[in-house]
């Protein structure tokens, strides 16, 4: 039977258990997967961003792996994302219908906007400014390119400041803590 775990994954982890190039912060080496993560034989499906947080699936399943990561199997992938600006409904509707970056047209998004999520807090936190509002919205994509949401929703206009991955297929954070995994069926 798949071995299958669900991650909360902190801003500034790596997605992969060891740190290929070995760039060390001002603070020492960067964080991995590794450091939250002691169960041989498992690997990430798909990857999020070291800026980014929430939702990573590790299994020990290659078909399911390729499955989950895939763009060809279209797996949902739904995200919480604070974008500098209040985004209008010309902006959301362009979401909607998808939008071309520089590796092409991406395909239609599902998007609402959304009241701020209860999260936990994000070390370092994101910057706020007094005079620049900012607002939550629900992004649900079917792709997985590189930086794909933080450019879609600067592409309209509406710059990401934090991106939370929810849900992936029907797996969801629910209530597991930034930094913890389970596993699960």
């Amino acid at each position: 039977m798949a071995r299958l775990i669900l991650f909360n994954k902190p801003w500034g982890v790596l997605s992969q258990f060891t740190d290929k190039g070995m760039t060390a912060g001002a603070n020492g080496p960067r964080a991995t997967l590794s450091d939250y993560i002691n169960v041989p034989g498992v690997y990430p499906a798909g990857r999020l961003d070291r800026d980014s947080e929430g939702l990573l699936i590790l299994t020990d399943d290659g078909a399911l792996q390729a499955r989950i990561s895939s763009p060809k199997h279209k797996t949902p992938k739904t995200y919480l994302a604070q974008v500098e600006g209040e985004p209008d409904e010309a902006a959301l509707e362009a979401l909607r219908r998808g939008v071309t970056l520089n590796d092409g047209p991406t395909r239609p998004a599902t998007v609402r906007r959304i009241d701020p999520p209860q999260l936990w807090d994000r070390d370092p936190p994101v910057r706020y400014r007094k005079s620049v509002p900012d607002a939550w919205i629900e992004l649900t994509i079917t792709e997985g390119r590189n930086r794909q949401v933080r450019r879609m929703t600067a592409a309209v206009g509406y710059p990401t400041l934090r991106l939370v991955r929810w849900r992936i297929g029907g797996w969801e954070i629910g209530d597991l803590a930034l930094g913890e995994w389970r596993e699960t069926s």
